[in-house]
């Protein structure tokens, strides 16, 4: 399985103090963030062109691509709530490394990794196909042409 790219190495979970955790955690809350405002801005676009739309094999891509962006939307904010609990772990298990059983935590951490990874392959494949299906859009939309909107180059 692919690594979350912020792990230095393999066994960095493992072998890494509750601080190094800690700060990891919150470069993928960081992270998280931007992808939320990405995804708002993915919506935005999507929204935009929608008026425009004519032909009815246009407005089902459209469609399917809006069902799956609200998919990763709802995975990114599930995440978000999961990566700010396990930073409030995190401060307890500094504060008093006994609060946890930190094998279990680690592993926790280490789910919580892998399923940003499967995230970000989320979101990366949808922000592709938004940009393809926009871009099929203004090519292929007659009613855009003719309101010169989007002249050709």
């Amino acid at each position: 399985m692919n690594h979350f790219i912020n792990r230095p190495k393999y066994d960095y979970i493992r072998e890494a103090d509750w601080q190094k955790l800690y700060i990891l955690t919150e470069h993928w809350k960081s992270d998280l963030l931007f992808y939320k405002q990405d995804l708002k801005f993915l919506h935005h676009l999507i929204d935009k062109y929608f008026l425009w739309i004519s032909k009815s094999e246009n407005i089902d891509m459209v469609r399917e691509i809006e069902v799956d962006l609200l998919k990763v939307h709802k995975q990114g904010a599930t995440l978000l709530e999961t990566t700010h609990k396990h930073l409030h772990h995190l401060a307890e298990l500094i504060d008093n490394p006994f609060a946890y059983d930190s094998h279990q935590f680690r592993a926790e951490h280490e789910t919580l990794e892998d399923e940003l990874t499967e995230f970000l392959k989320d979101f990366r494949r949808n922000r592709k196909e938004v940009f393809k299906i926009t871009g099929h859009i203004m090519d292929g939309e007659e009613l855009v042409r003719q309101l010169n909107i989007f002249p050709k180059k």
